[in-house]
């Protein structure tokens, strides 16, 4: 059975939180959520869901136990023992991540949902992003409103905001980047099958480093019984990202 592109990019969520064991997952939106699910049903058992809210939940939404919003702020998210991964409307080669405004933030074109706890997120503990659609509105060479903080921008703050600060990766449609270069500028690290360099380069208003780029994984036939008859079955994932 070949995987599709949303297949692809589920398992490549899931791997976002390999190795992180006993933390909270805070995936925001569907194919987030599916790929949180699936690590935790195969290699991150111990991985701790939210319902987004108050409880912590099993992946088929059995309650495990209590997360009143205060507690998150108290014992959590300052201490590093979460990873969120949201969306982006913009992205930039550093990590800077805008969800507030596109344009000038007193008088923006477009009005969004504001900086949200992204900023909060991006100094206290591991933040990835999910884009379903990668192109050069998205990955821009500087966002116009900085919500969630870039190296860039972290390390203009000094240790106290670069203590917790982890902006680990940003899965799209087309592939996997992280920001493991010496100037933490954004490189390539997987893309995903029959996606080429060009393709990605085309897509994005700055240079990215492929250096080292390998292909994203396909997902086992394990897997994918999981993605296609537990977790999606209604298969809501191919209207995020088309076959």
């Amino acid at each position: 059975m070949s995987a599709t592109r949303a297949e692809i990019a589920v398992v490549a969520v899931a791997e976002l939180f390999r190795g992180d064991g006993e933390i909270v997952a805070s995936p925001m939106g569907l194919i987030p959520q599916l790929g949180a699910k699936l690590a935790r049903l195969t290699f991150e058992p111990d991985l701790l869901m939210s319902d987004g809210e108050a409880y912590l939940v099993t992946p088929d939404g059995v309650v495990e136990g209590w997360q009143p919003f205060r507690k998150v702020l108290d014992t959590i998210v300052p201490h590093g023992r979460r990873h969120v991964v949201m969306g982006a409307n913009q992205v930039d080669r550093h990590g800077n991540q805008n969800i507030s405004a596109i344009g000038d933030h007193a008088h923006p074109k477009k009005q969004l949902l504001g900086v949200r706890g992204a900023p909060g997120n991006t100094v206290n503990h591991r933040t990835s992003y999910w884009v379903p659609r990668h192109s050069p509105r998205v990955f821009v060479d500087a966002v116009d409103v900085v919500s969630g903080v870039g190296y860039d921008n972290a390390a203009k703050a000094g240790p106290s905001a670069e203590k917790y600060h982890d902006v680990h990766r940003v899965v799209t449609n087309l592939g996997v980047f992280g920001f493991g270069t010496p100037d933490h500028s954004m490189r390539a690290v997987s893309l995903h099958p029959g996606v080429t360099r060009d393709e990605v380069a085309a897509a994005t208003s700055f240079e990215i480093d492929f250096s080292g780029a390998g292909t994203s994984r396909e997902p086992t036939a394990e897997e994918l019984r999981l993605i296609r008859d537990v977790l999606d079955p209604k298969n809501f994932r191919d209207k995020e990202v088309p076959a």
